[in-house]
Order: structure tokens, then C-alpha cells, then sequence
């Protein structure tokens, strides 16, 4: 059995609810870092433990470092972090889309919420998969049918292709050594691709949640959109480096390490850019817009930062 490394990841429901949580912690020239699951902050005045559980936000000021083992902590409590200036005053940084406008936003949220413009989206990603066939009319049923059907055409002939045994996909997200060569290979590259498709999700301004092929998980729509270049990206390059290196026990770094090749070289990024907007209805072009406006059920768009009047009561 192969020996796990750090701490165990906690359930969901090990997590402190957040309406149980405290509010914000602020720190200032410390360093964080990990024991088990609480945040190790250490200044000049000693160390304290911090059960990460229990916070709501953590407001980082002047002087602070921060471990790779502290933020994985603070990933999975679902703790958020703020740069702020000292004693709070400013905010310099936290998680926020490259694009400041809500135009893709809002736009994902109306196609999903509908039933037949949902339906309509979900063909577009089928049709990117099959662009010689018109898949406008078939079920998702259908769809499904015949993509998985594409899918093990793909694992086959790629078996084919570099000579690596196939039979099934097989992982324990738990353990990943515990899987064969190319099913190590092929974890590790669908995450990288996974990684980046959430990172172009969220710079555009898009949910990473609302998704029209997924649902009910808050990556839903970043497993529809992975799934757009799975074929043409993860799946050779995890054969490919499983018939080279399939003794080597640091597979899939090696493998991490050709999806980074292949999406420089596929100039991946330009395509997903893209190919987000297009699936939403939205013209290919620079969007972003850092102004406020306030909305108004009859008027439309009205101007944000206006001190507006009570109206009569016959609301003229």
C-alpha cells in the first residue's frame, strides 16, 4: 500500500456551517502555516493555532507569509482569503475574474435556466465534438449515447496508436498511486485540463457552477467545458507518456509536464476564449467594463451613484 502524505483532507460535513463560522480574523506580520487542521500563525510573540473550520474570512495585512500547506488548508475549509493594508484599510487582492463585467454572467444564467435554450447550448458542445455530423435534432439521450461511444473510439485507438494495454478507466481520487500507468496518466491529465478550463471560466466572469451537460456540483460547468478537449489534449497525452514512462513512479509530473507543452503549442488558451464565448452568445471581442449600473424593471439600466428621490405615491 502506498503511503499518503499531509494531512486527510476533512468531509464536508467535518466543516463548520457558515452561518456557525467567525466573521473575519485579521493578521499582521506573522506566518502561517499548517498542523493538521488548524492555521499555525507564529510572530514574534509566539504561536497560536487557529482551527480553519471556524473562520469565515481571513484578512491578511503587511508582513505576512504564507506556506503551500497553510492555502491548501484554507482551499478546503472554504475559507476566504483578502490582502488588505494595515489594520484592514485598504483591499488589495482577492479571487476575482480578470473581467469585470457580468455580460457572460448573466448570460450563462439565462441560457441554463431555460429548458430549451439549455438544451440548445448542450448541442453546440455536441456539435464542436462531432462537426460532420448535425446532432441539432438528437435527445440528450442521444447525445450521451453518442458521445460515450466517441469516447471509447478514442481510448482505443490511442491504445492502438502507442501500444499501452486499455481496458477500462479506473482511479481511487484518494489514492492515486493505487491505479495503473496510463490511469495515473490519465488523472493527471485531466486535471491539468480541468485546472485550466476553470481558470478561463473564472477570468471571463462565468460561473464554474452552472453547467448544462453537469449539474448539481459547483464544477459542473467546468467538466462540460474540460470535456470539449479531452480527445484532442488529455487523453494522447497521458497514452503518449504512458508508453515511455510507465515504469517511472513520478508519472504524472511527467505527464503535467506534456499537458503544459501541449497547451502552449495547441494554443489552447486562444481557443477556450474563444470557444466560452461562442457557446454563450457572445460576440468575440473585449468586454470588459468597470462600471455600476442600477437596475430598473421599467426604466432598463439606470445610473449607479446617484442620490435618487422618493416618488409620490402615484410613482410619477
Amino acid at each position: 500500500m502506498s503511503r499518503k502524505i499531509g494531512a486527510k483532507k476533512p468531509e464536508r460535513y467535518e466543516l463548520g456551517r457558515v452561518r456557525d463560522r467567525v466573521t473575519f480574523l485579521y493578521l499582521e506580520h506573522a506566518k502561517l502555516n499548517r498542523q493538521d487542521s488548524a492555521i499555525q500563525v507564529t510572530d514574534q510573540r509566539g504561536i497560536v493555532y487557529v482551527p480553519a473550520a471556524i473562520i469565515s474570512v481571513l484578512m491578511l495585512g503587511p508582513g505576512v507569509d504564507v506556506t503551500h500547506r497553510a492555502m491548501e488548508l484554507i482551499g478546503e475549509s472554504g475559507l476566504g482569503v483578502v490582502w488588505v493594508g494595515e489594520q484592514g484599510v485598504r483591499q488589495y487582492a482577492y479571487g476575482r475574474s480578470l473581467n469585470h463585467s457580468s455580460a457572460l454572467l448573466e448570460a450563462q444564467a439565462s441560457l441554463v435556466s431555460n429548458r430549451r435554450s439549455r438544451v440548445m447550448v448542450a448541442r453546440r458542445m455536441y456539435q464542436m465534438r462531432f462537426p460532420n455530423d448535425d446532432v441539432s435534432q438528437l435527445t440528450m439521450q442521444a447525445l450521451r449515447g453518442k458521445e460515450g461511444a466517441r469516447v471509447r473510439r478514442v481510448y482505443l485507438e490511442q491504445s492502438e496508436k502507442t501500444g499501452v494495454p486499455w481496458s477500462r478507466r479506473e482511479y481511487n481520487p484518494d489514492d492515486f498511486d493505487a491505479g495503473t500507468p496510463i490511469n495515473k496518466a490519465l488523472t493527471a491529465a485531466h486535471q491539468a485540463l480541468y485546472g485550466l478550463s476553470y481558470s478561463v471560466i473564472s477570468a471571463l466572469g462565468a460561473s464554474a457552477g452552472l453547467g448544462f451537460v453537469h449539474t448539481g456540483h459547483d464544477l459542473s460547468f467546468v467538466y462540460d467545458f474540460a470535456d470539449l478537449y479531452k480527445a484532442e489534449f488529455s487523453i494522447p497525452v497521458a497514452f503518449e507518456i504512458a508508453s515511455v514512462y510507465s515504469d517511472d513512479p513520478d508519472i504524472g509530473s511527467r505527464t503535467r509536464l506534456a499537458m503544459r507543452d501541449a497547451f502552449k503549442d495547441g494554443k489552447l488558451l486562444v481557443r477556450m476564449v474563444r470557444d466560452l464565448k461562442s457557446l454563450l452568445g457572445m460576440p468575440d471581442e473585449d468586454s470588459d467594463v468597470d462600471t455600476v449600473s442600477l437596475w430598473d424593471d421599467r426604466l432598463g439600466l439606470q445610473k449607479f451613484g446617484v442620490q435618487y428621490q422618493e416618488l409620490p405615491e402615484d410613482g410619477r
